[in-house]
């Protein structure tokens, strides 16, 4: 694996700065969030293009993250078409001031790049391993990555479905997958991370690369997901209601209240 990280990592690199630069010319840096699936398809095919031998494992792992890097693109840019800044990237260019540009270089885009590096360990340790025949470990990781897939496509299409609808302005999603979890979408983002996590697990340094999905589940439970959005709702009556009843992250029976 060490000898594919610095092909991943400059991969990672040039196209987040590529992104970056894009940001500052729109004046927008929610673009980031469109580019975070995308960057694991550029590395997957720069680590391809290293090693062009197209083995089941590395087969599986490429089609598997190509699928899920366009769906989750294609979904966040349909739902930042035409408005404003996200509010979190708009607080820091207000508290940036004249520094904005420099410091969204290394705050956000070649932060995320790092962290994009991190969480694609599974996918280089895969590339950096010799060839070899899917086994019982690599399809079950399939399996864990496809109900994470699901998970996250099923919650973004409810959630979607929910705000597109002018009698729900206002109200929470509460239903579907939301009544299982308050966050079902970063639910199955980690749970798909722990499946490409087992397809690497045979692989040579595969039980290091876990730090990709161990990673990209703190991330989402302690930092950047859940706290923010939890925060933005905090003290709503409704919202403390359904918090009362509704499982954070793990899905579960809604609590009777």
């Amino acid at each position: 694996m060490p000898s594919l990280l610095p092909t991943a990592a400059m991969a990672i690199f040039i196209f987040m700065t590529a992104v970056f630069v894009l940001a500052q010319l729109r004046k927008n840096n929610s673009i980031v969030d469109i580019a975070w699936g995308p960057g694991f398809v550029v590395t997957a095919a720069a680590l391809l293009a290293r090693e062009p031998v197209l083995d089941p494992a590395r087969a599986l792992v490429t089609i598997l993250v190509l699928v899920w890097g366009i769906r989750l693109a294609t979904h966040i840019y349909s739902r930042n078409r035409g408005k404003p800044e996200d509010f979190r990237y708009a607080r820091m260019r207000q508290g940036w001031g004249k520094a904005v540009a420099v410091k969204s270089f290394f705050f956000i885009f070649m932060l995320q790049g790092l962290l994009m590096l991190i969480v694609s360990l599974p996918i280089t340790a895969v590339f950096s391993s010799p060839a070899r025949p899917l086994g019982a470990v690599e399809v079950a990781g399939a399996l864990v990555f496809v109900a994470g897939f699901v998970f996250e496509a099923v919650g973004d299409h409810q959630l979607a479905a929910h705000i597109r609808n002018p009698a729900n302005t206002g109200r929470l999603m509460t239903r579907g997958l939301w009544s299982t979890t308050r966050h079902p979408n970063y639910f199955g983002e980690a749970t798909l991370w722990w499946g490409v996590g087992l397809i690497a697990l045979p692989s040579a340094n595969g039980a290091a690369a876990l730090l990709g999905p161990l990673t990209i589940t703190l991330l989402l439970v302690f930092v950047s997901g859940v706290p923010l959005l939890e925060r933005k709702y905090a003290g709503r009556p409704d919202w403390e209601a359904y918090k009362a009843r509704t499982s954070m992250f793990v899905p579960w029976f809604p609590k009777k209240t």
